[in-house]
């Protein structure tokens, strides 16, 4: 465990909340940690960073390599959901139209137009390697999302995508659901 944050450094970070058996590798960055929400059985892999308002439920993993950026809209992962390595979600983005200048060095006056909208990445969702989620945008319960997707638009529940823009491929099989209760079972608790 010397890897990852001891109890007594998770408690010097000023987390907004936290819940049990959370693990933050030594070198993830947390820019605003008072605006982080962490619930039970939660990983932070090193050099990840995460910024602004984001919350993480219970039995969540965040990989290497990735940048949760909240801004002030928000960014929640609900339970079971994950992101492999080099994963970006933005709730918070730069214009690129030109019709507002860009980059965070600017004064917000000069930048009219931000886009600011939460990001919710529902149960059971898995985004695989180098995937981009937008602002606005909800990946539904149960989808899965291929490795170096972009997703642009709210994907429908239980399905897998992959692409640039992300499209939907097929159907996700909810076997998981049936190890879920399993997962309870064998340590005596029911949900």
């Amino acid at each position: 465990m010397e890897n990852y944050l001891s109890e007594e450094e998770l408690k010097a970070l000023g987390l907004k909340e936290y819940g049990e058996d959370v693990r933050i590798g030594r070198h993830a960055v947390l820019y605003s940690p008072e605006q982080l929400t962490l619930g039970s059985h939660v990983r932070i892999d090193d050099f990840t960073v995460v910024s602004g308002m984001v919350t993480l439920r219970d039995y969540i993993h965040i990989s290497q390599f990735c940048g949760l950026h909240g801004g002030d809209a928000g960014i929640l992962l609900e339970e079971f959901s994950g992101l492999a390595g080099k994963c970006s979600v933005y709730a918070v983005s730069d214009d690129y139209s030109g019709a507002s200048m860009t980059n965070s060095m600017v004064p917000a006056k000069y930048r009219p137009g931000i886009i600011s909208r939460p990001v919710r990445i529902g149960k059971y969702t898995i985004l695989g390697c180098n995937s981009v989620v937008l602002p606005g945008v909800t990946i539904s319960e149960g989808t899965a999302v291929g490795s170096m997707s972009l997703c642009t638009e709210t994907t429908e529940e239980w399905s897998i995508y992959a692409g640039i823009p992300a499209k939907r491929i097929r159907e996700r099989k909810r076997d998981l659901l049936e190890l879920e209760k399993q997962m309870w079972a064998d340590q005596g608790m029911t949900r």
